[in-house]
């Protein structure tokens, strides 16, 4: 998947959340597959049909929110027509067209992307003749719904994903090369990481073309290395785009996310890491994606003790739980400390996410450790776990064979995933188990 994007745009208290919300819950069975991601309420993965796409919602970054600036609405929507595949203009009929509506509205007009018009709180015949009115907006897809019901949202998702071609359904490239993107928030030293790695030695590397217009792409072959790095600092903003607008900053980590096999979060010491970042390291999770941590800027921190990196370390993955099998790297980039061990790691990450362990092995070592501490027993039968297997998907994934599949419990499933951790190395990667009937 190549990143297709779906972008919620709309005045303030017209439902944008609510719909945001269900179009997230499609995907609730797959999502919660990995413990302990919450869902964002600002962006995230959807899935219909066995399409999957990014849904953003534009109303977790208005500022001021009722008290809204016609200047505000303008800039959600011009990121959402620039960078969005298809864009969701909300409207609410219990108000009718507004003028704000009217104003969103004539922008969009001026975009070449689909947008369809999307009618809330229709949810009985006289609300239905109401909505009647949104037609006159011009636009020439207009569905009717009710977000908080879910009634008229599947054909609304018939029409979104129609728009998805068959480059963008292809299963991503098992290529040789792993590709690896830098992300993380503005000023944390991404480009400085990048001119680092590549700056004085320009002769050796070739640019290529991105597979998005949004991402550059670096092919870097030296030191026996050969891998592709794809950078989201160095693309120019958009002059019509304020450059405080964080959501564009997220939707292009979300993009070079969905091009890379592993993607370095960059933080800064000093700041520690902001909700924002965790945000960005759960979706990089729920992808499937291998992730390093990089501490930028340690060599700026002052009264290091002599336990600091083990200490800031510890409290890092406290808030990275439950998935802390991850390498945390203390550099600084001026310096060029430690930047090309970071590398050497995300290339040991790319090697553990496409691992395949051997079935007769897989079952020697877990069959022991299931052994060695039983599931419990359930309304007096106990649960026997004959067989697993590793599946062959992209990212690392094992189904366990048991008489009792749904009475499996969480602290169970953490248990399994530590002990295959504990024997075969997936630092880095994202393990999803998944429980079948035998």
């Amino acid at each position: 998947m190549a990143g297709f994007t779906v972008a919620i745009v709309g005045r303030p208290n017209v439902g944008k959340s609510t719909l945001f919300n269900r179009l997230l819950e499609q995907r609730k069975a797959i999502v919660d597959d990995f413990s302990g991601v919450t869902r964002d309420r600002q962006y995230g993965v959807a899935d219909w049909n066995g399409k999957t796409f990014n849904v953003i919602d534009t109303g977790g970054f208005v500022v001021g929110s009722d008290d809204i600036f016609e200047r505000e609405i303008r800039k959600q929507v011009t990121v959402a027509m620039n960078e969005a595949n298809v864009i969701l203009f909300m409207c609410d009929v219990t108000t009718g067209i507004t003028d704000l509506d009217a104003s969103m509205a004539d922008l969009l007009r001026r975009t070449d992307k689909p947008v369809y018009v999307v009618v809330n709180k229709v949810d009985n015949g006289e609300r239905q003749l109401d909505a009647t009115e949104f037609y006159s907006l011009g636009f020439e897809h207009t569905h009717f719904l009710s977000s908080i019901t879910g009634s008229g949202t599947g054909e609304l998702l018939d029409d979104v994903v129609s728009h998805y071609t068959d480059d963008l359904d292809a299963p991503e490239e098992t290529g040789e090369i792993p590709k690896i993107a830098i992300i993380g928030q503005p000023n944390v030293g991404k480009s400085s990481l990048l001119n680092a790695l590549i700056g004085e030695e320009r002769n050796i590397v070739s640019d290529i073309a991105g597979t998005t217009r949004d991402t550059i792409h670096t092919r870097y072959k030296m030191f026996q290395k050969d891998f592709i790095l794809i950078d989201t600092a160095g693309i120019r903003r958009k002059s019509k785009v304020h450059e405080d607008l964080e959501f564009y900053s997220v939707i292009r980590a979300i993009r070079a996310m969905d091009e890379a096999d592993v993607c370095l979060l960059l933080l800064d010491a000093e700041k520690g890491i902001t909700a924002q970042d965790l945000s960005i390291f759960s979706l990089a999770a729920r992808k499937g994606k291998g992730l390093v941590v990089l501490v930028n800027k340690w060599d700026l921190v002052d009264d290091k003790e002599t336990n600091s990196a083990r200490d800031y370390e510890k409290e890092l993955k406290k808030r990275m739980a439950p998935f802390v099998d991850v390498p945390i790297i203390f550099t600084s980039v001026p310096e060029k400390q430690r930047i090309f061990k970071a590398i050497e790691v995300a290339l040991q990450v790319a090697e553990n996410r496409v691992k395949k362990i051997p079935t007769s092995k897989l079952n020697d070592v877990m069959l022991k450790a299931i052994e060695s501490y039983k599931p419990p027993v359930v309304r007096g039968t106990p649960i026997k776990i004959k067989y697993v297997t590793q599946l062959p998907t992209y990212t690392p994934a094992f189904a366990f064979f048991a008489n009792l599949p749904d009475d499996i419990k969480e602290p169970y499933r953490n248990y399994l995933e530590n002990q295959i951790r504990s024997h075969f190395d997936f630092q880095g990667v994202p393990v999803k188990i998944f429980f079948r009937k035998k």
